[in-house]
């Protein structure tokens, strides 16, 4: 190799390092999909504001044994591409993150939220947010029927949220129970 072509070689290299480490994007074109590509409108009074897409993520997935869910409402919240993500594990074996899509959740966790009743309400939140972006951690407690004095489950939502100037989408929503070794924060608890 002559000393300009390895000259040449090495400006390539030092070039392709600095796109790839120095703003470049890295990220294939056809996964870059912009929030207006949602295939299922949203009605703009549930993604008008933070409170208004919070509250209706809770209700959407909230209703008695037997009744169906409004899935493309679900659906009009996320943005393309948005993960779901259950936390836990077996006793005895270490936890796990499982990733669901939008899909993945309505079909491993719809049959169980229709036939057995579910009614998950905000008891608690804190808010960080800096221009378009917004991280809430959501405190939750969960209900098999509203009237019930206990709930059967309390956790945190850690739910990411983008504002594109017209409304807001979910783009992910990661979560953890809490357990007897995991209490709720009392700072998540105060609104």
């Amino acid at each position: 190799m002559t000393s300009s072509s390895a000259l040449s070689l090495r400006w390539w290299r030092i070039a392709g390092l600095c796109l790839v480490l120095g703003g470049g994007s890295t990220v294939p074109a056809s996964a870059q999909v912009a929030p207006q590509a949602a295939s299922v409108a949203a009605r703009p009074a549930d993604v008008a504001t933070l409170d208004a897409v919070l509250a209706s993520l809770y209700d959407v997935i909230s209703g008695p044994a037997g009744q169906k869910r409004d899935w493309d409402r679900f659906r009009s919240l996320f943005a393309p591409g948005a993960r779901l993500i259950p936390t836990g594990g077996s006793a005895g074996q270490p936890p796990t993150a499982r990733m669901w899509t939008v899909e993945d959740y309505i079909e491993r966790a719809g049959p169980g939220l229709e036939s057995k009743g579910f009614f998950e309400r905000e008891i608690g939140r804190s808010v960080d947010s800096f221009g378009r972006i917004a991280q809430v951690f959501s405190a939750y407690d969960s209900r098999r029927d509203p009237s019930e004095v206990k709930p059967f489950q309390r956790g945190i939502n850690s739910i990411q949220l983008f504002n594109d100037g017209a409304r807001w989408w979910v783009v992910s929503v990661y979560w953890d129970a809490e357990r007897p070794d995991n209490p709720i924060p009392a700072r998540y608890l105060n609104r």
